[in-house]
């Protein structure tokens, strides 16, 4: 969830009321969030930095506000007082409005190219005309688009945010893409000029700004935009020009919104623009903009879209376990930013959805708004009618009961994860990737978890090698699930739940894994025996040495391996002593 920090005394200005900790903590918890903290900067920088440093900072008392991760509209404070207002019903939700230059003139024109296609082929943009900043306002203009870069924004990749003074440009202004080396400006807050590829070099060491660097680094073009005289306003998604920077003199706003996502472009800006066109002369209306796509498209921004939901009061009632009017729902939802009324067919309710409600997406949500609204403490809690036994699923029993024994035998269990390499599963079994049906993930972060396991072994081994050090002999075992690709399944894979255990000593000790698939068949309740029991026989495997590999039958069907691992598979695995394993099916127990 994401934290925003506001301070006490300019929030409890913009509500109009004075609250003790405790009543603000209580109003907080009625709207839906949580006062996760109450601290001040001073205290901050003094936790974080030493006393030393937190010499001279800010003793003004900061509340630190948990927000749901999807309210875009609650992460600055002008959203947070609007919402809490209309919550307490001391305001009613503002309507907002896209309107035409003022001057009867054309609307400003972001042409795009279609360079651009390659790295951030989308654009949205709008004017905030007549603005009025104080301090408190602008570094709470810059903080909200810090908050969205980092959520919704996915911390630029989706969405870069661009702020111009508008006095200070002319435009059309064209979105473009260029080789680095033919883009030269001079970036926010510097003294001269560079070009692009001076720039990604200079902010590889900038504490903030080297995070985006990796967005573009490698592209053969860098997205750009110029206004009608050619100066250089911004290079998304790293950094802005210093000649459109705005100030606290600054009266019209030009923003936008370069993505490769249109949607979450439209609500980023519709965000920016509602959240602070209340501080405009004609408050909560936006100065449109056009965008001209490489097709010729022409569209307008910022959208500001409002629709309307049909529900009935029914719907509400059962799902949140309330017994309201449908004209007593309607107000609860009016008091949550949704202006709502009855339709006049029965229960049934019509819901407007602003553009400042991009997490409202179907009834259910909408249902949320009003259990939070009627106060979750003041539901009454119910016994259900129906008489139900709860019992442990089949396998989780058996899985647990077979851990106990297994304990009990010597061995000591491992919790691996449940990603891995391909090397893991493939190079260092000495398999084929292909034939191990492994599910891929389609964007790893790191190597280590490009795929799920399909087997147990290569985390056991993982575990040796950590714990090679430890007295000898060493010896593992987990029982978990793995995943096979099975396109009989509708999600194209399936669990499979398995017992994996390790010898790890100067000597192979295969006997030691030969009694405990014995052990393990005992506790089953599985006789010796080729037709209704168990056996094993000689078999090939390319993870165990050769000639001491069998495979274990139960009831005619294969259910595993075990053997002595291959040389090369304690070399890969960075151990240095012979290993004995088995791997085995426990589902066909059940």
């Amino acid at each position: 969830m994401p934290t925003v920090s506001v301070k006490r005394d300019l929030l409890f200005e913009a509500l109009g009321q004075k609250y003790t900790d405790e009543e603000f903590d209580e109003l907080c918890f009625e709207f839906g969030l949580e006062l996760d903290e109450i601290t001040s900067e001073k205290e901050i920088l003094s936790r974080e930095q030493g006393d030393e440093k937190a010499e001279g900072a800010s003793d003004v008392v900061l509340y630190k506000i948990d927000v749901p991760a999807n309210r875009y509209d609650l992460l600055c404070l002008e959203g947070l007082v609007r919402g809490l207002q209309v919550f307490k019903e001391k305001l009613e939700a503002p309507r907002y409005k896209r309107v035409s230059p003022a001057d009867g003139g054309e609307p400003q024109r972001l042409v795009i190219t279609e360079e651009t296609a390659s790295v951030r082929p989308h654009a949205v943009a709008a004017v905030l005309r007549n603005i009025t900043f104080t301090q408190e306002r602008y570094e709470s203009f810059i903080e909200l688009q810090e908050k969205l870069h980092q959520n919704i924004c996915r911390k630029r990749t989706l969405v870069a945010i661009g702020t111009h003074d508008l006095d200070t440009i002319s435009g059309p202004f064209t979105y473009t893409a260029k080789p680095p080396g033919d883009i030269r400006f001079k970036p926010l807050n510097q003294s001269k000029e560079y070009t692009a590829a001076e720039l990604i070099s200079h902010y590889k060491t900038d504490s903030h700004l080297r995070h985006y660097l990796h967005i573009i680094e490698n592209e053969p073009l860098y997205p750009i935009i110029y206004d009608n005289n050619g100066i250089v306003l911004s290079m998304p998604p790293v950094i802005n020009g210093d000649h459109s920077k705005i100030s606290l003199k600054t009266k019209n706003i030009f923003i936008e919104c370069t993505a490769t996502d249109q949607t979450k472009a439209k609500i980023t800006l519709d965000m920016i623009v509602t959240m602070f066109s209340e501080y405009c002369d004609e408050p909560f209306t936006v100065e449109e903009a056009e965008v001209v796509y490489p097709d010729g498209r022409l569209c307008v921004y910022p959208e500001l879209a409002y629709r309307t939901e049909t529900l009935s009061g029914d719907f509400i009632n059962k799902r949140v376990g309330i017994n309201e009017s449908a004209e007593s729902i309607a107000q609860l939802l009016t008091r949550m930013c949704l202006r709502s009324e009855v339709s006049g067919e029965g229960d049934l309710i019509q819901v407007e959805i602003p553009p400042t409600r991009a997490d409202v997406i179907h009834a259910c949500d909408i249902m949320e708004d009003a259990a939070i609204a009627y106060g979750f403490n003041n539901i009454i809690r119910s016994t259900p009618r129906t008489y139900t036994v709860a019992n442990q699923l089949p396998l989780n029993k058996l899985t647990e009961l077979l851990r106990q024994d297994l304990t009990a035998a010597g061995f000591t269990e491992a919790l691996t994860f449940a990603l891995c390499s391909q090397e893991d599963i493939a190079d260092k079994l000495r398999k084929n990737i292909v034939e191990t049906r492994a599910v891929h993930i389609s964007n790893p972060k790191t190597a280590e978890f490009q795929v799920v396991r399909t087997c147990l072994l290569p985390g056991l081994l993982k575990t040796l090698a950590a714990n090679r050090k430890m007295p000898l002999p060493l010896k593992l075992f987990e029982i978990s699930d793995v995943v096979l690709k099975d396109e009989t399944k509708d999600v194209g894979a399936r669990n499979n739940r398995r017992l994996c255990a390790v010898y790890y000593n100067k000597s192979p000790g295969f006997e030691v894994i030969h009694g405990l698939l014995d052990r393990v068949m005992q506790l089953l309740d599985v006789k010796p025996g080729r037709n209704q029991g168990y056996h094993i026989q000689a078999a090939e495997d390319s993870t165990f040495f050769p000639g001491r590999c069998a495979e274990i039958f139960s009831c005619g069907k294969s259910i595993g391996h075990l053997g002595v691992l291959h040389p090369d598979v304690i070399s890969r695995s960075e151990l240095t002593m012979p290993c004995s394993a088995i791997d085995m099916d426990i589902e066909p127990f059940l």
